[in-house]
């Protein structure tokens, strides 16, 4: 019951907490540690005294004390003065507040927004909000960026020190200063709404508190930038995406490929929701990448059944996209596009060049194993489909792959 408690602490609050502590501190190694030091002292006093009525309150209040007798301890250490001043600043704040507040300021946007200073390198940027926001650990974060668990840590350490050395204020800036950080805010946003529907670890397939908070910053972002179409297409992509969401999940936990989804099953609110906010977004005549990511779910969405799916038209707006973003993952996406508008070998014979940047790409070996049965190459995909398991993280898609090697190795009598 005590490890239930926590684990919906880490679900619904740990995020909202975590930025409230790194407000009220402005150190995120500091503020990360006080919220460890909290719930391993819950794990050992809700056994013996109960679980609180408010757990976040209580964990915020310990995580707080926690973090403060981490400072006493190194300023007695160092006798800094400097330590002693911040300290006694943070004191008298503290004591200012309830011992267990009821509730906690919701500073998640301004974390997003520190996050994406311009002073930190782009990588850094991401991987920082994926770790104090999403809660994922340095190895998931590694895992996404295909880059070793080494090279991620550096990372993350040198933006946490960079926030604290150079005083970025944790602050949504001011409107003039808006557009430049609009593009790394919005990118950051998607990965957190990515993790969410289609968890790198995990049982679960799909983290439900991801998405509805990448949502819930997108809307709120909008509210900043009402005029900027990239947003509000950013926020139309996710209503589209995730209006499936009820439908990649059967009964049995198992993934339900776009293909066999039951569209009845998908949510008409948000997908209404969605095209409006996309129609509205092209109206701007500023088409960007999120916009035209949207407008290929919004394909989907608008096919009842999925043989009539309009796949030229995907591959016409794939084209268009692959010349704003060149990247290798959209050159992916356009080469499953265009194998199910002409066949699996046309979209095969595009895979050969990403082979290299995508190699440990799960969803390159994912793609590349199915166009490879369903041309009949069944022993390549075998390998192919033998790689992909091996990267999955998360328990649905591992399944799911297993159960597609099972079916290609029968037939090749494996």
């Amino acid at each position: 019951m005590v490890h239930a408690a926590i684990d919906r602490f880490f679900r619904e609050d740990r995020a909202r907490v975590l930025a409230w502590l790194i407000q009220i501190f402005g150190d995120f190694a500091l503020a990360e540690d006080g919220l460890q030091d909290a719930l391993a002292a819950a794990l050992d006093r809700w056994g013996e005294e109960g679980i609180p009525d408010n757990p976040g309150g209580w964990v915020a209040a310990v995580a707080r004390r926690k973090a403060l007798d981490r400072i006493r301890r190194q300023s007695t250490r160092t006798r800094k003065a400097a330590e002693f001043v911040a300290m006694a600043r943070i004191e008298r704040q503290s004591a200012q507040e309830p011992t267990m507040p009821e509730s906690i300021p919701d500073e998640r946007l301004r974390l997003v927004f520190t996050c994406c200073h311009p002073a930190i390198s782009p990588q850094a940027r991401v991987a920082l909000t994926l770790r104090t926001l999403c809660g994922l650990t340095t190895d998931e974060i590694a895992r996404a960026f295909l880059v070793p668990r080494p090279t991620l840590q550096q990372r993350l350490v040198r933006a946490q020190r960079k926030i604290r050395d150079a005083g970025i204020p944790y602050a949504v800036p001011p409107p003039e200063a808006l557009p430049e950080r609009r593009d790394a805010v919005l990118a950051v946003i998607y990965l957190v709404f990515n993790e969410g529907y289609s968890a790198t670890m995990g049982e679960d397939l799909v983290r439900d508190e991801l998405t509805d908070e990448a949502i819930r910053l997108a809307r709120l972002l909008l509210e900043l930038m009402p005029d900027e179409p990239e947003v509000r297409g950013l926020l139309a992509l996710m209503l589209l995406t995730d209006a499936r969401r009820a439908a990649r999940i059967d009964t049995d936990g198992v993934l339900v490929t776009l293909e066999q989804q039951d569209r009845s099953l998908w949510d008409r609110t948000r997908i209404d929701a969605g095209r409006a906010h996309l129609e509205q977004a092209l109206r701007t005549g500023r088409p960007g990448p999120y916009q035209l990511q949207a407008a290929i779910s919004a394909v989907h969405a608008d096919t009842a059944r999925p043989e009539d799916t309009d796949w030229e038209q995907i591959v016409g707006i794939y084209n268009v996209l692959v010349r704003m973003v060149p990247s290798p993952v959209v050159l992916l996406n356009r080469a499953a596009a265009i194998a199910m508008a002409r066949g699996p070998a046309a979209g095969l014979a595009l895979l050969e060049d990403l082979a290299e940047p995508l190699k440990n790409y799960l969803p390159y070996h994912a793609a590349r194993a199915d166009l490879l049965r369903r041309t009949e190459h069944f022993e390549q995909a075998v390998t192919c489909y033998q790689s992909a398991v091996r990267m999955a993280g998360n328990d649905a898609e591992r399944e799911y792959l297993k159960a597609r090697l099972v079916e290609v190795r029968a037939r090749i009598g494996q």
